[in-house]
């Protein structure tokens, strides 16, 4: 079954960044749709069931004419079984007149107006949809971090964290940090396998290296330490309105105390609620090197 919403509200209540959160949950979102499209939109989005079943329009005064038939348009779509989920953004006259100060932009109902008034006549053409709506959330003194959690409690399917997706990236210093890395770690302070011989030429990949490296008290405790210290952070970045994070564990080569740490990590982070992957950006680098010599 495919989940519908319409986001809807005063202009500079947040209707935008409130798409961009869904966007980033799967939400396949429409942004300023002319109210008499959706009946076909729905249809549209029925037919494709099976690649989406999350769908958010973002319905606003622009469409002035429209908005008058919005609220028969959802009931009549209910009727014929189409559930549509109404989430109405709210703010003090104050708090959006403040915000089109700083961001210099017009309301769309200003024109060559005074900016109050626009708000004024919004408010009374908003009503009657206000009046239908599932979820009103007045944005006035909200943070975007406080946004994300309300959206957060409100169309999460459960209360873990399934959306957000962690990257455990291995790389070697001498070739570069990687650019993308939120968290940056250093392992070459553990034993490093290169200057065993019968290791050398293995990677963290293979038992013999990771039991090196990680049967070390060295590495018992960083991973212990390392683990929690991430477990601890993952929903702080959520609440900051992030929905990925790039773990970047460097050693000098990128082939052995890394990817045996980053491997650990990555078993112990199993159980966690996130998306989760390993990627070992370096570890055949040298191998190349020595095949082209």
């Amino acid at each position: 079954m495919i989940r519908f919403v319409i986001v809807t509200g005063m202009s500079g209540a947040g209707r935008g960044s409130v798409l961009r959160m869904l966007e980033d949950m799967g939400y396949f979102c429409v942004d300023n749709l002319p109210v008499r499209l959706i009946p076909k939109l729905t249809k549209a989005f029925l037919e494709e069931r099976n690649s989406i079943d999350r769908v958010a329009l973002g319905i606003d005064i622009r469409n002035q004419q429209g908005l008058s038939e919005l609220g028969d348009i959802v009931d009549g779509m209910k009727e014929n079984g189409y559930h549509y989920e109404i989430l109405f953004l709210e703010a003090d006259s104050a708090v959006l007149i403040k915000r089109y100060k700083e961001t210099r932009r017009n309301h769309p109902l200003a024109l060559q107006g005074r900016v109050d008034k626009a708000i004024e006549a919004e408010r009374r053409e908003l009503a009657a949809i206000k009046k239908k709506a599932d979820y009103i959330l007045d944005t006035s003194h909200m943070l975007i971090r406080d946004l994300k959690q309300e959206i957060d409690k409100i169309f999460l399917d459960t209360d873990e964290y399934e959306n957000f997706f962690v990257t455990l990236l291995t790389f070697g210093f001498k070739y570069g940090i990687p650019e993308d890395s939120d968290l940056v770690f250093d392992v070459r302070f553990l034993p490093n396998p290169y200057y065993i011989p019968e290791l050398k030429n293995l990677t963290g990949n293979d038992r013999e290296v990771y039991e090196y490296v990680m049967t070390t008290k060295q590495a018992t405790v960083f991973l212990e330490q390392l683990y929690e210290m991430v477990k601890f952070l993952i929903p702080n970045y959520i609440i900051e309105g992030k929905n990925q994070m790039v773990i970047s564990i460097g050693c000098t080569g990128g082939k052995h105390r890394s990817v045996s740490l980053a491997n650990a990590l990555f078993e112990r982070m199993k159980a966690l609620p996130y998306g989760l992957k390993v990627e070992h950006r370096d570890i055949k680098k040298d191998i190349v090197r020595k095949g082209g010599v």
